[in-house]
């Protein structure tokens, strides 16, 4: 009867700490559960996109004809022939894939940056590379620099040295202040109105000169071709993989500096290689499509709420959905003023800023907002 009664709270305890382990299963189970639902739609959602993108255009062309050409190409290996696979060839399936590598990129960017400050009210561009991104572009728009033989990709190159450099100086301005989250928000304004403020200079004594960098500074695929998505696709792919692989890391780092390292994860390292990813992953999508804002904002939170935080189900089902939105968002681009072509990050811009004011007011006060 002692024995009893001695167990009896212990497996009173036991069954609290059975439901509790339970209901964590259960909720793991479940956000599997989601998360393939997710692939599964997202998939489908994405395809359908993909090939409507490839029938819209200034060119008309039917679902039917467009479809011909796509499996056509697919059997002669990309030799296009005729009109219609000549411009799904060279002009929207390009145009196509770099903007599901951008949406793959800056949402994946966005889940990084969130996971490294603790705060899903940011996005890659708080920390200045957009602005970064802007003044370089603007410099070699100027100066008229020819990089690697060609003008092509100057401003591209300058575009992703500026994104880089400012996105370091914001990092370094934020460990000198003492690397707490706050730091990070506001060294990237800082650097940010900075290099506004300075890219501003230069347009307005050199408006003249710069009508095409005011157009690639509101973001667009008008002008990728295969050159320009293989360049974006080939670095988000390896990038994102390598995220991936560190999911469970970013998981943990929630938790804080010191309860990670008690665990055993050398912080320091993998705050340094998540933000080489971001440095990445942004300045390339900057540098080759212009300053699209909002995706790694609205992407990851849209995702959280489907499947939960745990990164190893965040980061695939942000990458899925920033495929989707930035594949619409450019079909929206080329058909709602068509002929005329509306910049992406105009439309990003005018669903993200009511959303981001939502999400502020929602969960502002979380975060000493």
């Amino acid at each position: 009867m002692q024995t009893g009664k001695g167990w009896a709270p212990g497996r009173g305890r036991h069954g609290s700490g059975e439901r509790e382990a339970e209901g964590t299963v259960y909720d793991v189970k479940r956000s599997k559960l989601r998360l393939l639902a997710l692939i599964g739609l997202g998939s489908v959602a994405l395809v359908f996109l993909f090939i409507l993108s490839l029938t819209l255009g200034t060119i008309q062309m039917s679902l039917e004809e467009a479809m011909g050409s796509t499996i056509a190409l697919i059997f002669k290996f990309g030799n296009p022939e005729g009109l219609n696979e000549l411009v799904v060839f060279y002009l929207r399936m390009p145009r196509a894939i770099a903007a599901i590598a951008v949406g793959v990129g800056l949402s994946t960017a966005g889940v990084v940056m969130q996971a490294l400050i603790r705060n899903p009210l940011v996005d890659p561009y708080v920390t200045g590379i957009s602005s970064g991104a802007g003044l370089g572009a603007a410099l070699a728009g100027l100066m008229g620099l020819t990089l690697i033989g060609s003008s092509v990709f100057s401003l591209p190159i300058a575009a992703f040295v500026g994104a880089v450099l400012a996105f370091f100086f914001t990092m370094g301005l934020a460990e000198s202040a003492g690397g707490r989250p706050i730091s990070y928000v506001l060294s990237g304004v800082i650097v940010g109105i900075m290099a506004g403020a300075i890219t501003t200079l230069v347009i307005t004594f050199n408006s003249d000169k710069l009508h095409g960098i005011l157009f690639w500074m509101f973001g667009s695929f008008a002008n990728v071709g295969w050159d320009i998505a293989l360049m974006i696709t080939i670095p988000v792919a390896l990038t994102c993989a390598l995220v991936l692989f560190y999911a469970r890391d970013l998981n943990v780092i929630l938790l804080g500096d010191e309860q990670a390292k008690q665990l055993g994860l050398d912080t320091v390292m993998l705050k340094r290689c998540m933000i080489a990813v971001v440095s990445i992953l942004a300045g390339v999508c900057v540098a080759f499509t212009g300053i699209i804002g909002f995706v790694g904002l609205i992407v990851p939170h849209v995702a959280r709420i489907l499947v939960g935080g745990d990164h190893r189900m965040l980061l695939p089902s942000s990458m899925i959905l920033g495929a989707i939105l930035l594949l619409a968002a450019d079909i929206a681009c080329k058909t709602l003023a068509s002929p005329m072509e509306l910049p992406v990050g105009a439309i990003i811009s005018v669903i993200g800023a009511p959303f981001f004011a939502y999400l502020m007011i929602r969960t502002g006060k979380q975060y000493g907002m």
